[in-house]
Order: C-alpha cells, then structure tokens, then sequence
C-alpha cells in the first residue's frame, strides 16, 4: 500500500474531529495522521500529530501547512465532521497505479447516527433535486471522471499537490472547487469519483445550519463562474438561480398573457409534483413522514437560499478571502 497521510482541518478539536482520529487510526494505523487547529488547545490525540495554524486560519491555507510537515507520497484530506469506511484507502489508492491520475474523491454517506433533521439535509443533497448533477458526492453512483470534488473526502498525489501549489486560498468554501481546477488546467491530469472510497460525512441540521452553509457554497459558486472558467461554469449551478428569479419574476411577466399565466402555473405545478415525488422516495426509504416532509420543504428552502447566493457571488466583484 502506499504511504498516505491524512490531513483534517478543524477549527476547534471536538467530538467529532476525535471520532475522525479513532477511525483512521483504528482502519489504518500505518497512516500518519495531521489535525490543525486554530490553536494550540493542549490536547493530544492518539495516534495523531496535532499543528497549530495561528495566525493561518483558512482550511486551504491549514492544508497547505500540514501538507509541508507531511511524510507520505499520498494526501489524503477529511473534513473534521467526517470520518472513513472500512474500504476507502484500499478503493482509492488503486487509481493512482495510473499515473494521469491526480486525484481521487468519494462519496460522503449521512451516518444512521444523525439525528432528523441532519438526516433530511443529507437526503435533500442526496437526491436528484436537492443534489442535481452533484448526487454522487452524498451517495454512492458510478465510477466516473470528474473536473471537480469537495475536500470532505479527497486523495491527492504528493507531487502533483506540489507542482500546482497546494490550495493557496483563502477562499472558503470553494477554495477545493479553485483547487480541482488548477490541477486539471495547469497537468492535464484526471480526477476519479470511486464509489467505493466511502466517508460517513455528519449533516449540518436543516433549516438554519443546512441554509446557512447553502449561501456559501452559493455565494462562492455564482462569484468563481464570474472570474474563473472551467469548473464552476455549469449551467447546473445556475439552475436554482433561474428558478428564484422565475418565481419572482414570472407572475410580473405573464400578468397580461393568458398563456403566459398558464405556463408559469404549470411550471409551479411541475415543480410541486416533483417535490412531492421526492418527498414520496424518502418515505418509501425510510418510512419516515415528518424526514420527508422536512426535505420536501427543504429543498424549496434549499433552491432558493442557493438560487440568491448564487446572484450575488455572480454580480460580487470580489469576495473576502
């Protein structure tokens, strides 16, 4: 097997960042494992390094720093609220016998330990409207070639991390999307989504900490298809912003059109019924009422927090980072 080293950022170290610790160490004792914090708390975690980062406090820039102090010829990078499956290393490291690789991601699994209302966040990301082209982050689809994948759960070759510069951002979140970007632009390498690599990712709870997190990555999304091109340029991502300014909007346009009436009622209606099909699958997958009708209601919520986000970072100049 070759050498990896494990890199979690956090903030603070917590519960959930020292069951990351206990998983990999207990999976894979053979990893050097790399937690940074903001600062020096004066705790030890078994079988880790702990490196505090003041005055660097960016989860690309805490990387980037554990990255220097690492040993291994492979990087692999967890979010702090997410630990590994029993077969992530040993599904991931397979693709790097091939050399065009650069990287390789897996999907991050809500744990059945979540309560509710993070379980609906999960099943809002997880399906076909919450998630859209972005499923397979948050449950497990077809192996494929991807330009683009979150840090929760992504393997990176040493050399190539080094020849493109590490994640030298600030940007946050996005600063992993800026990342995938550089690496296929500046290598021409590939990056490989393997199912199999699975991490159980725990959920922020819907509404407020699942909406909150949404304008973020909206917010960034919208501002890197203004400046970057490549990655973010999808019009997946545009989608919800489409559809916010199609609700508000669309009444206004269609006031003296009898068929524009219709089609903008048809289109609410469209978009209901799919909702309620939605609604409709997690029940029938976890014969819970109350999770479904929390993610129906969610992934409205959801389009639209996103949808304004979006329309900001695209009309922002330039973002704090």
């Amino acid at each position: 097997m070759r050498t990896v080293s494990v890199i979690i950022p956090v903030q603070k170290i917590g519960d959930y960042a020292r069951e990351a610790v206990q998983y990999v160490h207990g999976l894979y004792p053979a990893c050097e494992i790399l937690v940074v914090p903001d600062r020096d708390e004066g705790e030890e975690l078994p079988g880790a390094t702990v490196i505090p980062s003041w005055p660097v406090t960016a989860p690309g820039e805490k990387r980037d720093l554990a990255a220097r102090l690492a040993k291994s010829e492979i990087l692999a990078f967890l979010d702090d609220d997410a630990y590994p499956g029993e077969q992530w290393l040993e599904t991931a490291l397979v693709h790097f016998e091939d050399q065009d690789v650069a990287a390789v991601g897996g999907p991050g699994i809500t744990p059945l330990c979540n309560d509710r209302r993070q379980r609906a966040s999960g099943c809002i990301l997880a399906s076909l409207m919450g998630g859209g082209g972005s499923t397979h982050r948050f449950r497990p689809g077809r192996a494929r070639v991807v330009d683009d994948f979150p840090s929760m759960n992504l393997l990176v070759r040493r050399s190539d991390f080094e020849t493109v510069g590490g994640f030298k951002s600030r940007y946050w979140p996005g600063e992993d999307t800026e990342f995938c970007r550089r690496l296929i632009a500046e290598l021409g390498k590939g990056i490989v989504y393997e199912p199999g690599a699975v991490v159980y990712h725990h959920r922020r709870p819907v509404f407020r900490a699942h909406l909150r997190q949404q304008a973020r990555y909206g917010l960034h999304r919208g501002h890197f298809a203004r400046r970057f091109s490549g990655n973010s340029r999808r019009l997946v991502y545009a989608v919800p912003a489409l559809f916010t300014i199609g609700v508000v909007v669309g009444p206004l346009v269609a006031a003296n059109s009898r068929i524009g009436m219709i089609a903008y009622v048809s289109a609410l209606i469209s978009y209901s019924l799919a909702l309620v099909a939605t609604a409709g699958w997690v029940w029938y997958r976890e014969r819970d009422i109350i999770l479904a009708l929390l993610t129906g209601g969610g992934i409205f919520a959801t389009h639209v927090t996103y949808g304004v986000s979006y329309i900001r970072g695209l009309l922002t100049p330039e973002l704090a980072h």
